[in-house]
């Protein structure tokens, strides 16, 4: 077995850790927010949102990381380099995307004391 078949495999298993999350994280939430919901919590689709994000997000950081290590570990083209450039950006959008509907605010804003997006939906 050679250096790029081992970390062709650490790759896709990197990658399939991440999937795992994601759908293992889905079906987490959706039990939980079912409990809640037949609880009659009135909170339990906003906190399933917020669990899904969070999930999403975990998930995607190992699919780039995956990505990653395939692309650069082994010998990178001009071509494989573009493709993982294209990749990462539109995974970081994703994951600022459902960072700030998650949290409501910039993750750059994170921990001071900054408003956040969208107001209203703050307000009791």
């Amino acid at each position: 077995m050679s250096f790029n078949d081992v970390v062709e495999r650490i790759g896709l298993g990197i990658d399939a850790a991440g999937v795992a999350i994601i759908v293992l994280g889905a079906i987490a939430a959706g039990v939980v927010a079912t409990r809640r919901s037949l609880h009659g919590e009135s909170d339990a689709y906003q906190r399933l949102r917020r669990q899904l994000g969070r999930t999403i997000l975990l998930g995607l950081e190992l699919l780039v990381a995956g990505d990653i290590v395939r692309t650069v570990a082994t010998e990178p083209t001009p071509t494989s380099v573009g493709v993982l450039a294209g990749i990462v950006l539109i995974r970081t959008f994703l994951s600022i995307s459902l960072e700030v509907e998650i949290s409501g605010q910039w993750p750059w804003r994170k921990g001071g004391n900054t408003p956040a997006i969208n107001q209203d939906a703050k307000k009791p």
